[in-house]
């Protein structure tokens, strides 16, 4: 029976932290900033899944020019007519 599943420990520290091994890592291009999630069922079995959210994810995206603008002054001619209500 052939799998692609991949088992491996690691061993909490005295700071209850832990290493994803590294041929694990690798498979899923895991790097520092990624965010894993942390799932535990009624029934006590534990699962982790790569949420993936990344520093510097918008890094490729390119910049949008909004025009000139100055948010004093569009603050200023908002706040002039707001009135709270009741």
């Amino acid at each position: 029976m052939a799998t692609d599943e991949q088992v491996d420990e690691t061993t909490v520290n005295d700071r209850y932290a832990v290493t994803i091994p590294a041929v694990i890592r690798r498979r899923l291009d895991i790097e520092p900033g990624d965010k894993v999630r942390w799932t535990l069922t009624d029934d006590g079995e534990l699962s982790v899944e790569l949420v993936g959210q990344r520093l510097g994810v918008f890094e490729d995206f390119e910049p949008v020019d909004m025009g000139e603008g100055n948010a004093a002054e569009d603050h200023d001619e908002y706040a002039a007519g707001y009135e709270p209500r009741d």
